[in-house]
This record gives C-alpha cells, sequence and structure tokens, in this order.
C-alpha cells in the first residue's frame, strides 16, 4: 500500500483529501464527522464579519440523465459569529490532531483588518490559512472575494499584509473569472504565498423557470449570478492548475479544486502539479463516506503503477502540456471502424458527414450494410469515437510518417531565418 500523506507548504495531511471551504465546512460537528469518515483535511468555510444570507441559494444542472452535472450557489460566507466558529476550530483540532484544519478568511482590504482576524485564528491552533480572492458573489459587490481576486496589485498586497504577521502557511485561493489566472498567481507569490489554491467558483446563472419566468434560485422573485462548481467546471480547473504549475514564476505549491468527485479526477490533478485536492460539490451530492472508494481508488491505482508514494505523482505531466505552437504539424491519427463491435447506429456516420470531413462511407455488402473510414480524407479529429455509444467500436490509430516532427514556431523560425538569408543576399547583391 502506498504512502498518501502530503505535505502543502508545511501543512501535513494523512492523504491528499481535503474538504473545500463551503457548506460541507460550516461547523466543528461537519468537521469532525469528514474527519471520522477519512478527510485529510478540511478548510473551515470562510470567516470574516458575520453576513446574512438569502433563501434560496443553491441550484443545480442536470444534463443528459446525470444530476448535478454543474452546482451553483449565492451562499456568502459563514454567517455564524467568528467567536463560535473559533472554539469548534480548536476543539476539532484537539480531537484530531493528525488532520490539516486549514481557516479561510475573507476581511475587507485593509491591512488592519487582515493582522486582526489572522491573529485571532493562528491563537487557536490552525495549520494554515486561506486567503479567500475568489468568491465571485455577495462579497464581491462589498469589494472583497474576486472584486479583489481579480486585481493582481490588490492580491500581492494583502497577502503581503497577512504574511507581516502570519506563523503560519499561507494559501492564497484565486479566482478563474479573469483572462490570465498565472497574473493572480504570480502575484501571490510576489506577496509572500506559500501556496496557492484554484479554482474558486465561476460567475453563472443556474437557469429560468419557463413557467414562473424566475431565475433559479430566486429570492422572493429576483435573482442574482452565483458560483458555478461541480463536474463541469473540471476542464477549466484542470487547465488553470496546469498553467500555474508549468509557469515558473509560479513556483509554489498547489492546492487543487474544481470538479473532483472521485480518485480519478484527484489523480489528474496530482499529474496536473497540484500536491493535494480539495473537494465540495461531490460531498454535498453524496455523503462524506466517498472518501473511502477515493482513498482505496488512488491507492489501487498507485499499487498498480507501482508507486510507493503518492508525491511521485506530482507534475508528472506538466512537461507534456505546452502551447499549440510546439505541437507537431507531422503527427497523425485517423480513425478505424471494429465490424465486430459496431451496431450500425450510424451516429458517427452522421457526425462526420453533418459536422466534420465527410470521410465515413455507408457500404454494403452480401453480409449487410457497414460503415467503413476513408483513411486518406480522415484528418483524426477524433469526433467519431467521441459520438460513438460503444466502446472498442471505433478506434483513433497513430499512422507512421517519415518526416521529422514539425511544430508551428519551428516553422515559423525556418521561414524567418530564410527571409533574413534572402534579405541578406539582396543587400550583398547591390553592394
Amino acid at each position: 500500500m502506498a504512502d498518501l500523506s502530503i505535505n502543502l507548504a508545511g501543512i501535513r495531511s494523512p492523504n491528499p483529501f481535503w474538504l473545500a471551504s463551503a457548506p460541507p465546512t460550516n461547523t466543528g460537528y461537519q468537521v469532525q464527522r469528514a474527519f471520522e469518515a477519512g478527510w485529510g483535511g478540511a478548510v473551515w468555510k470562510t470567516l470574516g464579519e458575520p453576513i446574512i444570507n438569502t433563501s434560496s441559494r443553491f441550484a443545480a444542472v442536470h444534463f443528459g440523465g446525470q444530476r448535478v452535472a454543474g452546482f451553483n450557489n449565492i451562499e456568502l460566507i459563514s454567517d455564524r459569529p467568528l467567536e463560535v466558529n473559533l472554539r469548534e476550530i480548536a476543539e476539532t483540532k484537539r480531537r484530531f490532531p493528525d488532520r490539516a484544519v486549514v481557516a479561510s478568511l475573507m476581511v475587507e482590504p485593509k491591512r488592519e483588518k487582515w493582522h486582526e482576524i489572522v491573529k485571532k485564528v493562528e491563537a487557536v491552533g490552525v495549520d494554515g490559512l486561506e486567503l479567500n480572492f475568489g468568491c465571485p458573489h455577495g462579497m464581491a459587490e462589498r469589494g472583497m472575494g474576486a472584486a479583489s481576486g481579480q486585481q493582481p496589485d490588490l492580491v500581492e498586497l494583502q497577502t503581503m499584509w497577512v504574511k507581516e504577521v502570519a506563523t503560519t502557511p499561507v494559501i492564497v485561493k484565486l479566482t478563474p473569472n479573469i483572462t490570465d489566472i498565472t497574473a493572480t498567481a504570480r502575484a501571490a507569490v510576489r506577496g509572500g504565498a506559500d501556496a496557492i489554491s484554484l479554482i474558486n467558483t465561476i460567475n453563472s446563472l443556474a437557469g429560468v423557470d419557463l413557467d414562473s419566468w424566475n431565475t433559479v434560485p430566486h429570492v422572493g422573485g429576483k435573482g442574482a449570478h452565483g458560483g458555478y462548481c461541480g463536474p463541469a467546471v473540471k476542464p477549466i480547473a484542470l487547465n488553470m492548475v496546469a498553467e500555474c504549475a508549468r509557469n515558473p514564476a509560479v513556483g509554489v505549491p498547489i492546492s487543487g479544486i474544481g470538479g473532483i468527485s472521485d480518485w480519478r479526477d484527484t489523480a489528474e490533478f496530482l499529474l496536473m502539479g497540484a500536491t493535494g485536492v480539495q473537494v465540495c460539490t461531490a460531498a454535498m451530492h453524496h455523503g462524506f463516506r466517498i472518501v473511502e472508494d477515493m482513498i482505496d481508488g488512488l491507492n489501487d491505482y498507485l499499487d498498480e503503477k507501482g508507486l510507493r508514494s503518492v508525491s511521485e505523482l506530482i507534475g508528472q505531466t506538466v512537461p507534456r502540456y505546452s502551447d499549440w505552437g510546439n505541437l507537431d504539424l507531422n503527427y497523425k491519427v485517423i480513425a478505424r471502424i471494429n465490424r465486430d463491435v459496431c451496431i450500425n447506429c450510424n451516429k458517427c456516420h452522421i457526425a462526420c458527414e453533418d459536422t466534420s470531413h465527410q470521410c465515413i462511407d455507408m457500404l454494403s455488402d452480401p453480409s449487410g450494410s457497414y460503415l467503413e473510414v476513408v483513411e486518406e480524407d480522415c484528418v483524426g479529429c477524433n469526433l467519431c469515437s467521441i459520438v460513438c455509444p460503444v466502446d472498442g467500436a471505433i478506434e483513433m490509430v497513430e499512422i507512421a510518417h517519415e518526416q521529422e516532427p514539425l511544430t508551428w514556431n519551428d516553422r515559423q523560425s525556418a521561414i524567418a531565418l530564410l527571409q533574413s538569408a534572402r534579405d541578406q543576399s539582396t543587400k550583398e547583391a547591390i553592394s
């Protein structure tokens, strides 16, 4: 059995599975139940000046028969008194000294406010701090959350204020509602962040009720944008984690967040550079005991790969993640249809004929009709294999070629060198 323990910038936990700062970490009762179930850590629901929440506050997007493909909320930070939260944090840490207890914090962008809350929270024995610069709704209208997180200078300044007094590791939680996530990641590092966490929720509106014409959710007939999370945001989160992980100017540990539902999602985030992960929607959907399958699944996967610790996964795929201009233009794959498995539903033919490259023919012989790829016309777009409902019916096959690898950047560099040589030759001829 592999070693699942992690060390995120000095914050240790017995496994990489933490609960994110959210409704599941609202009280000591909940966090202690989570730890009993096996979670390695928890980021307490964001603390600050207690607020007033609305009713209702959650909504979900269901898709293709799957419930909670995406999750939307308009809930704000903790509405419980700070003193009550601090007392429960201290009690939780006493009961579970080996688990990571991290306090999420959000206050006005004022130096004295940050100093005050940091000192109070660290006094009760937390293992680290997470600065919430990500919440896109409600608090952002008050100049906090994403309103700060979208301004690199404010991210840097507030992180610096916290580091002036903090004695525990400081994680900066980033908003995805920005053009370049690495801009704020770099700002956090300049401010002294020991780690970053991402992503927070994405600006969203879950839907509109076509009977009442109210937004979903609504509060007495009025709606507001909220934060979107759940499985639907995983590709966005994974990309942003990868962008930070491959940027040398970031260079601090990453806590990955966004659509993580099982051990497979966790392994992907670790491979793309995260040291550990935080989970919210999956726990809200299925309960705390999902962590048992996550732990078992990750253990089995590491054993299968012959790895002794989860740390051996971290960042292994990052060197393979680059820009489009660095991709080999001579690499080629094509689709091949396995007639023994194909059920002739024609979905691949329709998709290719209507929306791709018209390279799947409908043919027939004495045994019946069948589908066949015109390989010289196939561009390897993968669409047919994506829409095919039968595993193994369509395989994407790499085609050998004699050309040397050639990227767009290489091509443009060669063109530039050739043009430079021609220009030089012209100058010499004139002179």
